[in-house]
């Protein structure tokens, strides 16, 4: 596959998940206030509602990575989001609480096609672009903000249902863009089979298990406590998410080149701590201002450590990419539902709430602990490999001899670096947050438009202020948008110097 053909395909993946994750990360964040109530569901139905999409997903997982492995990628995670939408479809038509669980055996059946598929479609690339699982992790994060922004603030126009049809439009537009892509079928000769490659990989998939079990636990009790502890409503409690998700669309790539610098282990062990810290200080309960400033900084360690794992994981499976990435994801399914189990089981009382959060932050540490070995064992290398391609004009060497020198050669995506843009990508940002800011004064919640031309509302600095949650968001959002403009600018100066 050409530069070209193999960035066109990288952006189609990334628009895919962009698309595709955000309706879904809103719908899960939605679903458990909706269905208790507008469809009058008790707390054992929401957790049945959920535990049943959950084991749908976990079941499909295998399936859908021999699929992965026999059919092709794009058109499986295609059929996945074909099923996604049709999820959204049925919970926004739905009468009642029975009609619902159709609706999680379709996500769920569908999330287990979709992700299995695309990321094995993405481990295809890795070989020409080590940093491919850091640009799908950027697209998800990216994805995510958006539909949280998009969501909360349609969600008083055309309620719930209304936000459940426009989750099902994008999926339908990620089936679309997977479809109209370039057909590559699967060869699957020589790829070892599902129990041969679980049994090699076991030692990541376990460390994936259990970090998934912490994280997703700590999500849970964040969750929790901003909504019984400080009282917080709806779009105050996505406020304090927002910001961390958009960290994950800003620093995936950034991160990649600390990891070719100090390599895997030692990312995904400091990752790790970081994580711990978060967990451990969430047991002092601070307000939801330093909550949502600690979670971008748990943020920033899941940016770096989850792309990590998924490239280890992409390595290690060789032909297999498809069963991996489907037992990869079951791995982390398992982990996280064990995790959110066990914190909404000991969130109940203050001695349960600081055991949960230190917990999770002892099952953190001893994962950092763990994780050189966990790497060694499925035997992949600690620094991503970087395809390489000679640029010298000398005369090529004898055939069989491979001559290359740091003045006569170079990694391709080191030299696709440094003809790109940095620019670009700020470009688009910033037009992003126009066309946001645009829409929120209309509806008279822009905190630009209110910092420059009037105090209409009192934005205030701490969450639990009288101000409203929309201007509470653009100015974390504004913030956001001025140090990527120093940092954009610094990488744009900084590659015009001479070497």
């Amino acid at each position: 596959m050409d530069e070209t053909a193999q960035k066109r395909r990288s952006e189609e993946n990334q628009l895919a998940a962009a698309l595709t994750k955000g309706p879904a990360e809103v719908l899960d964040f939605l679903l458990p206030l909706w269905v208790g109530s507008q469809l009058g569901a008790s707390a054992a139905e929401v957790g049945a509602l959920t535990a049943l999409e959950t084991l749908v997903s976990f079941v499909v997982r295998p399936i859908a990575g021999s699929l992965a492995d026999r059919f092709d990628r794009g058109r499986i995670a295609a059929a996945g989001a074909v099923l996604y939408g049709l999820s959204f479809v049925v919970y926004a038509v739905t009468p009642g609480i029975g009609v619902a669980y159709l609706a999680a055996v379709l996500g769920g059946a569908g999330g287990a096609l979709f992700w299995v598929a695309l990321r094995a479609r993405v481990g295809e690339g890795l070989a020409r672009d080590d940093g491919a699982f850091s640009k799908l992790f950027a697209a998800e994060g990216g994805g995510t903000w958006i539909a949280f922004v998009v969501a909360l603030t349609a969600i008083a126009w055309i309620d719930y249902r209304g936000v459940f049809w426009l989750g099902a439009a994008a999926c339908v537009v990620a089936a679309v863009v997977l479809l109209n892509a370039k057909s590559a079928p699967v060869r699957e000769e020589g790829a070892p089979r599902l129990l041969q490659l679980g049994k090699r990989m076991r030692p990541m998939l376990a460390l994936v298990a259990l970090t998934a079990m912490a994280e997703a636990g700590v999500a849970l009790l964040l969750l929790m406590h901003l909504q019984r502890g400080h009282r917080l409503e709806l779009g105050e409690i996505a406020a304090v998410f927002i910001p961390g998700f958009i960290v994950y669309s800003l620093l995936p790539d950034y991160l990649h080149g600390f990891v070719r610098k100090v390599g895997r282990t030692r990312v995904l062990s400091l990752a790790m701590l970081a994580s711990a810290v978060f967990a451990a200080g969430l047991s002092f309960a601070p307000s939801p201002a330093v909550l949502a400033v600690m979670w971008v900084l748990s943020a920033a360690a899941f940016a770096a450590a989850i792309p990590v794992e998924q490239a280890v994981v992409a390595e290690a499976a060789g032909l297999s990419l498809g069963r991996a990435m489907g037992i990869y994801e079951s791995a982390t399914l398992l982990g996280a539902t064990i995790g959110t189990f066990l914190a909404g089981q000991l969130y109940g009382s203050d001695v349960g709430w600081r055991v949960a959060c230190f917990g999770a932050a002892a099952l953190l540490i001893f994962g950092s602990f763990v994780v050189r070995g966990a790497v060694r064992r499925v035997g992949v290398a600690e620094f991503p490999v970087e395809h390489r391609k000679t640029v010298s004009q000398k005369e090529s060497p004898a055939p069989g001899m491979i001559e290359e020198s740091p003045q006569e050669s170079e990694p391709v995506m080191e030299e696709a670096n440094k003809r790109a843009n940095p620019l670009r990508g700020w470009a688009i940002h910033v037009a992003v947050y126009v066309l946001a800011q645009a829409a929120l004064a209309m509806a008279g919640y822009s905190w630009p438009v209110e910092a420059l031309f009037g105090e209409a509302h009192d934005a205030g600095w701490y969450w639990n202020s009288s101000g409203h949650w929309l201007l509470n968001l653009g100015r974390i959002w504004t913030f956001v948008l001025v140090i990527d403009t120093v940092w954009t600018v610094g990488r744009a100066l900084l590659k015009k110097r001479p070497y």
